[in-house]
């Protein structure tokens, strides 16, 4: 009998003991990433600029303020989703890349309304001399205030870039780099203005009838 009652109390014992269980850690997203800028001999750079240094920050946000003839559009962009392109813009926006550049390209049409900038001499035409890769999940949607970045195809990303005023109805093939915060109004008025027709006649894709400039891209933090 006290053979049992002596287990019984020590049973007691153990169950009110707390057990400590390992518990396996989040993954914590890095803080930084290795991007790689390709050279382009074959598309050399409208202007003179370095590619950008292969480390990329890949946390937090950065704005940029998009200053043009026609207004001024404030963007967020995301370091997170899109680490190389984001630290890409950053670095052309700070060598002057963009300034005094146009945005050659205006669409607005039941599948694409965009406004494409970043083209030195004309519509895709005019890049940094480099490229790089995509940073898609094909997941992307491209809704009102989105920017991204334009490309000639799979990973061969540049300079240029687009701003999505009204909706764009396309394959999950494009770089977002973040939103509009300010400025859509902007983007309203040269809508508003027309688009003159590029060579194939399409009404709703080709330069904008109030000429858009960019005169600076001023980074914020």
């Amino acid at each position: 009998m006290k053979l049992r009652w002596f287990a019984g109390i020590f049973a007691v014992v153990l169950a009110a003991t707390p057990v400590a269980v390992a518990q396996a850690e989040s993954p914590r997203p890095p803080h930084r990433t290795t991007c790689e800028f390709i050279p382009t001999p074959e598309n050399p750079a409208a202007r003179e600029v370095d590619p950008p240094g292969e480390k990329a920050k890949a946390k937090g946000t950065v704005r940029a303020e998009i200053e043009t003839n026609r207004g001024d559009v404030l963007v967020e962009l995301d370091r997170a989703n899109a680490p190389c392109a984001v630290h890409n813009l950053v670095h052309l926006a700070r060598s002057d890349f963009y300034d005094r550049s146009r945005c050659w390209r205006l669409t607005d049409s039941e599948r694409l309304g965009v406004l494409q900038c970043g083209d030195i001499w004309s519509v895709e035409k005019g890049g940094p001399g480099y490229r790089f890769a995509d940073e898609v999940t094909g997941a992307e949607t491209y809704p009102r205030g989105t920017i991204a970045m334009g490309n000639q195809g799979p990973d061969t990303n540049g300079s240029q870039f687009f701003i999505v005023h009204s909706h764009a109805n396309i394959k999950p093939a494009y770089t977002v780099l973040g939103r509009v915060l300010r400025g859509m109004d902007v983007l309203d008025e040269i809508v508003a203005g027309g688009i003159v027709p590029g060579e194939n006649g399409d009404p709703g894709d080709g330069e904008p009838a109030l000429p858009v400039e960019i005169e600076n891209i001023k980074i914020r933090g």
